[in-house]
């Protein structure tokens, strides 16, 4: 039997950091299950440096990574999207296109980092804190067992995540 393989947007509005982190931890996580993306509502044009810094300190592949519009993934001629998740509370609160495939959605807003203050020791702190906040909340969305869910049970369990609630797998 064939397993499904789900395609997963992360929106940011910058497109710097944290959608960056999410795309590159889900592609970690659930390779073989996920095909990850992430885009912003306005997008930097450019990845933060510390997000870069951190990422190859984790042993990410950083090649080919790049800020981009949403409007890339709202093409009538776009592949169809399985899910999209906000990880920021600026995302969240616009208006978004209209996503081919009907995705699921959920919020999992996190603290930006781009906007810490400090030196560069304190910075990437702050870097790394939210993208295990995000790695975590990967990680668990990742197991769910997401063909033994309906729809409605699904939509709980994504919204568990952003809440930082535990979730536990459907049973098989």
């Amino acid at each position: 039997m064939t397993q499904k393989t789900y395609t997963v947007l992360f929106l940011c509005t910058g497109n710097s950091a944290r959608s960056i982190m999410a795309e590159c931890a889900l592609r970690r996580f659930g390779p073989a299950r996920f095909v990850s993306y992430s885009a912003g509502s306005r997008p930097r044009g450019t990845i933060h440096p510390m997000t870069l810094t951190l990422l190859k300190a984790l042993n990410y592949e950083t090649d080919g990574l790049r800020s981009k519009d949403w409007s890339e993934f709202a093409r009538p001629d776009s592949a169809p999207l399985d899910f999209v998740f906000t990880v920021c509370d600026q995302a969240a609160s616009e208006p978004c296109p209209v996503w081919p495939g009907q995705p699921m959605s959920a919020h999992w807003g996190v603290e930006d980092p781009a906007q810490a203050i400090g030196d560069d020791a304190h910075v990437y702190k702050t870097f790394k804190r939210i993208y295990l906040e995000l790695e975590s909340r990967i990680k668990i969305f990742a197991s769910l067992r997401l063909e033994g869910l309906d729809r409605l049970s699904l939509s709980r369990h994504l919204a568990d995540i952003g809440r930082n609630r535990s979730v536990e797998a459907a049973p098989t």
